[in-house]
């Protein structure tokens, strides 16, 4: 049985490398950083909240005009065959 120690170099090598990176991502300045992203993410979802909600009125604004139109269209359209009934 041969020891293979290319596998414990890695091995050890992974251990010392998470060990380093949860350090680092525990640190002051990584939590810092972290709460500058989370506190932008925040601020990107307001903005996106504002835009659909902006983009719902206008919607609603856009269907409740095409309705009149087809309504007063559809109401000419009523007059113009009674009349063209008359003749």
């Amino acid at each position: 049985m041969s020891i293979n120690w290319k596998k414990i170099g890695l091995f050890a090598g992974g251990t010392l490398f998470g060990t380093a990176g949860v350090k680092i991502l525990s640190s002051k300045d990584a939590k810092k950083v972290y709460t500058g992203c989370t506190a932008a993410v925040l601020r990107a979802k307001d903005c996106v909240m504002k835009t659909a909600t902006t983009i719902q009125e206008n919607a609603g604004d856009i269907y409740a005009e095409a309705k009149d139109i087809n309504e007063a269209r559809a109401a000419k359209e009523e007059e113009f065959e009674d009349t063209a009934g008359e003749e």
